[in-house]
């Protein structure tokens, strides 16, 4: 059997590197031959999660059709957050936890999509639909997926089915979920040495709505006053990234991880602008604006933008 790839989106988070070697483990287990790859080097927070486990990052790829006729895709689905010729190979299986949007294929597949806070979930989830077990160093690195993606449980993305997955990974890894999260999400806030160049871009996906070119980054930090004195590099950061890549609109979500609130800043044009403030219902303040118990970029923030586009 031909190898596939199997990788999540492009600045990969937590939930893309640990799901992607998930996966790849689980279909290996099934039959296929699959190798786990990424779209970026991990960040922080991920390298802490994979060192934490034993795991070493998968290696970085920019082309799969060089080595691949075939991938499988983890925590995303459309086009323009995956691998640059995603047109010239075959997706075989998706699993995500996305809207689904301009995402074709000539043949059939496996794609299960489910509305929870995590994809490793959905994958904790076959792996005991399919009765395989689950290592213990790999149980830690999906607990690590589910525990970043849901803000250690206190996203408003959390459901009932990521709280049992947490409970049974925790246990399998031997680790107490509680102290082992803040520890990891904390690993992940560090900013200090970073630019602010590559702040903006660690996690940053790009969204088409209604035809304009959309970029949404987000930052988890625990102090979040000291993040803002840097907002004027910031701003300046996402302008020159925006004229560089052609946004329309760029925004940057600054999320306190130990209150749950965040505060956004945004560039773009007046249209774009005012397409945000009818979205959250808020004004922009020197392009800034407060967003309270905002968290989730998936649930609370591209949903609106959506419906504001469209209006």
């Amino acid at each position: 059997m031909e190898k596939e790839f199997v990788f999540g989106h492009q600045n990969p988070d937590t939930d893309a590197i640990g799901t992607a070697i998930a996966f790849s483990y689980l279909q290996n287990k099934l039959g296929y031959n699959t190798e786990a790859v990424a779209l970026g080097e991990p960040n922080d927070e991920t390298a802490y999660a994979l060192k934490q486990f034993g795991f070493k990052a998968p290696r970085v790829i920019k082309e799969a059709a060089p080595e691949v006729k075939a991938v499988m895709l983890v925590d995303h689905n459309e086009p323009q957050q995956s691998v640059s010729d995603i047109d010239k190979v075959k997706v075989t299986h998706v699993v995500d936890h996305h809207r689904i949007m301009n995402f074709n294929t000539a043949d059939p597949l496996y794609y299960r999509a489910e509305p929870v806070g995590c994809t490793s979930t959905i994958v904790w989830k076959m792996f005991n639909e399919f009765g395989v077990e689950i290592p213990e160093k790999l149980a830690g690195l999906m607990l690590s997926a589910i525990i970043s993606d849901t803000l250690l449980l206190k996203s408003p993305t959390t459901t009932d089915d990521d709280k049992k997955a947490v409970k049974a990974l925790a246990k399998l890894a031997g680790v107490n979920y509680n102290e082992y999260g803040l520890a990891m999400l904390k690993a992940g806030t560090n900013i200090s040495n970073k630019s602010e160049e590559e702040l903006i871009d660690l996690d940053a996906k790009s969204f088409e709505l209604n035809g304009h070119n959309v970029r949404v980054a987000q930052i988890n930090v625990v102090d979040l006053p000291e993040a803002l004195e840097r907002k004027d590099a910031f701003l300046k950061a996402m302008k020159t990234s925006a004229q560089d890549n052609n946004y329309d609109m760029f925004m940057l979500l600054i999320t306190n991880i130990l209150d749950s609130d965040s505060e956004a800043l945004v560039v773009g044009s007046d249209e774009t602008k005012s397409f945000f403030e009818k979205a959250f219902n808020k004004e922009l303040s020197d392009s800034e604006a407060k967003l309270p118990g905002v968290v989730s970029r998936k649930k609370q923030v591209v949903p609106p933008l959506t419906d504001a586009f469209n209006a």
